[in-house]
């Protein structure tokens, strides 16, 4: 079994082939998936994606990209969203300087607050990380200094100092299709040397389709080229890597229940 720890089903739904998508990845062995909030106000329509499928979890959370209109999210809200019991993470939010959609100030605010939801959770926060490196490293530093609190870099691009603080603090690496692709050779690197009981795998679909699917729409079935990608870079056979990233999964979003 795989498990697709990022995707955005939401966007599949929008596309009018939701349930295809659900049912192609179950054929391709995707026993579990998480739907990735990254707007409030679609909340409740990512949750009613988990509520009917007994498979799917989700998050609640807002994106770096959306931090200008969400100063009026708190910690306390995100607390009160995250009690439904299909909620299992916290996120996406993170630091996002590549476009800089939202001032940097409010990306910093907006995912203190985020961390401070997953300390007083205890579930995992989900961290979008582009072209933020140092002031990641800091934020994460100084707000693991003030107690700890779970979590995962998802979609990992960055630098192995970032990588290297994640798993200081106990966090976890997710690898998307990126890994797959020939000119992500500092990705391959950290993929390669990361140790086993600290990586999980994602789509990030509908994006990031890895190869053979790269340039099309990304969906969880594709989670299986990614466990292949990592095997092939770690030189053992897929189906480690898939069992690997499954235990890790489930250590990790503890509020999952795994099918059997």
């Amino acid at each position: 079994m795989l498990v697709d720890s990022h995707c955005h089903l939401n966007y599949h739904a929008n596309d009018g082939d939701l349930d295809d998508v659900i049912a192609r990845a179950q054929r391709a062995g995707v026993g579990t998936m998480v739907t990735i909030c990254t707007k409030l106000h679609e909340f409740p329509v990512v949750r009613g994606i988990a509520e009917a499928n007994a498979h799917i979890w989700c998050s609640v959370g807002v994106h770096p990209h959306e931090a200008a209109g969400a100063q009026d999210v708190t910690t306390e809200q995100l607390v009160t969203l995250a009690a439904h019991p299909k909620v299992v993470g916290i996120g996406e939010s993170g630091l996002d300087y590549y476009y800089e959609r939202s001032s940097r100030g409010d990306q910093q605010a907006c995912f203190r607050a985020h961390i401070h939801a997953a300390r007083r959770t205890g579930l995992p926060l989900i961290v979008h990380a582009r072209d933020a490196d140092d002031d990641m490293i800091a934020i994460l530093g100084e707000e693991h200094a003030d107690g700890p609190f779970p979590g995962l870099i998802h979609c990992f691009t960055s630098g192995p100092e970032l990588a290297e603080k994640a798993l200081e603090i106990g966090f976890y690496i997710s690898f998307s299709g990126i890994v797959s692709f020939k000119n992500a050779q500092s990705v391959q690197a950290v993929a390669r040397d990361v140790p086993a009981d600290r990586f999980l795998v994602e789509t990030d679909s509908p994006y990031l389709a890895p190869v053979p699917n790269r340039g099309k729409r990304n969906e969880p079935a594709f989670v299986t080229h990614v466990a292949d990608a990592i095997a092939a870079l770690r030189d053992v056979e897929p189906a480690e890597i898939a069992r690997l990233s499954t235990e890790n999964f489930a250590r990790l979003f503890n509020r999952v229940t795994m099918p059997a």
